[in-house]
C-alpha cells in the first residue's frame, strides 16, 4: 500500500497474470470470474476469465476455482521488536502477515524499550525499510513508558511518521491524562487507540468472570472492566471532538456503549478479533494457555453481540491483536501464563470456517471488514481496479488444513486455533505491488507425467 506512514523496503513491482479467479471486491462492486493483469506492481487490466493474453516474460497464476480479494489490513499487531525478538521479529511477523493475506499491518508500541521517543520510532522505521515483508505502520505510545502519567512528544512522533498513538497492553487510567492526549491529538492528527480496561475491576483476573471461572475456581475479569472505560473515554472523545478507536472489543456492554456514542456523533470506531468472534470462555475449561488473552474470551451471548456489531458496521473492522509468546512462556500453569494469542496466519480461515461457511456472515462483509482497518488510520483501502497498486490475495476457499501441522511462519506458536481443521487457505499475497507470499500451487501435469507446482512458500 502507498502511504508516507507505511514502511517497507523498496522493491520492483510484480508482473503477473492471475487467470480465471473469482474476483470479489465489495468496494468496486466486482463479484465474478476475471483475469487480472498486474504490470510493474499496478493493476493494468481486468478482463473476462481466460481472455487476457500473457505476454512474455510474465508470471501466470492459475486462479481457477479460487477467489481473489483485496488484501487484508491489520490495525493491531505486536511485532515484539525491539527487545522481545525471542517471541517475534519485524521480519517474521510481517512474513506471517503475508502468509495470512495481509498487505499492511499496524504495530503496537509496548516493546522494550517502549516506542515513546523519536529515537526508538526512527530506528524501527529504518528497520522496516530493510526487513518488512509487507508495509508496516507504527503507533507510538500515548504516555512515557506506558505508565499513564506523562504524555509523549506526540507532535514530534507524528511528524516522524507515527500513524497514531496507543498505550495498548495497558489502559490510560487517568481521565485527565487522556483528556490532554485527546487535545494534543486534535492538533497533531492521527488516531488515539485505546485498550479499555479498569484495573481496579480486572485486578488479578485471568479469564472472563462468570460461570466457567467460578467452576474452575480462578479469578475472573468482569466485562464491566471494559465497558465502563469505553463509555468514559467515548464521553471524553465526544467532549473534545477527538478521534478515538476502541481496540479488541469483547462484550455486549461495550457494543451498547459504542452504539450510543456513534448515535451521539462521536468520532469513534471499534475493532473485533477473530478469537472474540468465534470462541468463548467455554474453551478455557481445558486450561490451555493458548486461550488466555486480554480482554478474555467471554460468553456466547457476548460473542454473538460482537458479531452482530461487526455485521452491522458498528464495529468497523477485524484486527488480530497478534500477540506472540515464546513456548516456554506459555507452557506454565494457566494463571501464570502471559495473555495473548497469535492470529495473522489464521484470521481469514478461522472466520471463514466458523462464520461464513455456517451462514452467520456474508463473505463480502468479511472481506470488507478485514481491510477496513486501513481507513481508521487514514490509509487508502485496497481496491481491485485498473490503475490501483496491486494489493490482493488469492484464496482457495475449499482448501482445508490443520492449524500448526506444518508449523508457523511466525516465530511463536501460541495460536488459539492450534490443531483446528480450517478451510480457506491463502495461496498468494501481493502487497504494495510485490509478491510477498506464495504457496506451492498445482498447475498441471508435466511432460514426464509428474504433477507440477508453481511458486514457493
Amino acid at each position: 500500500m502507498r502511504s508516507d506512514r507505511l514502511f517497507a523496503p523498496e522493491a520492483d513491482g510484480a508482473d503477473l497474470l492471475i487467470r480465471g479467479a473469482h474476483v470479489l471486491d465489495p468496494r468496486t462492486g466486482i463479484d465474478e470470474p476475471l483475469d487480472v493483469l498486474v504490470r510493474a506492481g499496478e493493476i493494468a487490466e481486468l478482463g473476462p476469465a481466460h481472455s487476457l493474453a500473457a505476454p512474455e516474460p510474465l508470471d501466470v497464476v492459475d486462479g481457477s476455482g479460487r477467489h481473489l480479494f483485496p488484501a487484508f489490513v491489520d490495525p493491531h499487531v505486536h511485532l515484539r521488536t525491539p527487545g522481545q525478538e525471542h517471541k517475534e521479529t519485524l521480519e517474521t511477523g510481517t512474513a506471517a502477515a503475508a502468509a495470512g493475506g495481509y498487505c499492511a499491518v499496524v504495530a503496537m508500541p509496548n516493546t522494550d524499550p517502549v516506542v515513546d521517543s523519536v529515537a526508538v520510532l526512527g530506528s524501527l522505521i529504518e528497520l522496516a525499510r530493510r526487513q518488512a515483508r509487507v508495509p508496516v505502520g507504527f503507533l507510538a505510545a500515548i504516555t512515557r513508558g506506558l505508565a499513564g502519567q506523562e504524555l509523549t512528544e506526540m507532535a514530534q512522533l507524528r511528524d516522524l511518521g507515527a500513524i497514531g498513538f496507543t498505550d495498548d497492553g495497558r489502559p490510560v487510567v487517568s481521565a485527565g491524562v487522556l483528556r490532554r492526549a485527546l487535545q494534543y491529538q486534535r492538533l497533531c492528527g492521527g488516531v488515539v487507540a485505546l485498550h479499555e480496561e479498569d484495573p481496579t475491576l480486572s485486578q488479578d483476573g485471568v479469564m472472563h468472570e462468570g460461570a466457567v471461572s467460578a467452576r474452575l475456581g480462578v479469578a475472573g475479569i468482569p466485562s464491566l472492566s471494559e465497558s465502563t472505560m469505553v463509555a468514559r473515554d467515548g464521553a471524553l472523545a465526544l467532549h473534545e471532538g477527538a478521534r478515538v478507536h476502541f481496540q479488541h472489543l469483547s462484550c455486549i456492554e461495550s457494543v451498547r456503549a459504542l452504539t450510543s456514542l456513534r448515535e451521539q456523533g462521536a468520532a469513534v470506531s471499534g475493532e473485533a478479533t477473530p478469537h472474540h468472534l468465534t470462541l468463548t470462555d467455554e474453551c478455557v475449561r481445558t486450561l490451555d494457555s493458548r486461550f488466555k488473552c486480554n480482554p478474555p474470551l467471554r460468553t456466547d451471548a457476548d460473542r454473538r453481540a460482537v458479531l452482530e456489531a461487526l455485521r452491522s458496521g458498528v464495529i468497523e473492522c477485524v484486527a488480530t491483536d497478534h500477540a506472540p509468546h515464546a513456548e516456554h512462556e506459555k507452557e506454565v500453569p494457566f494463571e501464570q501464563a502471559p495473555m495473548g494469542t497469535t492470529g495473522l496466519e489464521t484470521a481469514f480461515a478461522a472466520l471463514y470456517t466458523d462464520l461464513v461457511a455456517t451462514g452467520d456472515l456474508e463473505l463480502s462483509t468479511l472481506v470488507e471488514r478485514m481491510s477496513a482497518g486501513a481507513r481508521l488510520y487514514g490509509l487508502a483501502e485496497p481496491r481491485i481496479a485498473v490503475g490501483e497498486q496491486a494489493n490482493v490475495c488469492l484464496v482457495d476457499l475449499e482448501a482445508g488444513f490443520e492449524v500448526g501441522a506444518e508449523g508457523y511462519v511466525s516465530r511463536s506458536a501460541n495460536c488459539a486455533f492450534h490443531g483446528r481443521a480450517l478451510r480457506g487457505r491463502v495461496l498468494l499475497t501481493v502487497a504494495a505491488g510485490s509478491v510477498a507470499f506464495r504457496r506451492p500451487m498445482l498447475v498441471g501435469v508435466g511432460t514426464d507425467g509428474r504433477l507440477e507446482t508453481a511458486g514457493r512458500r
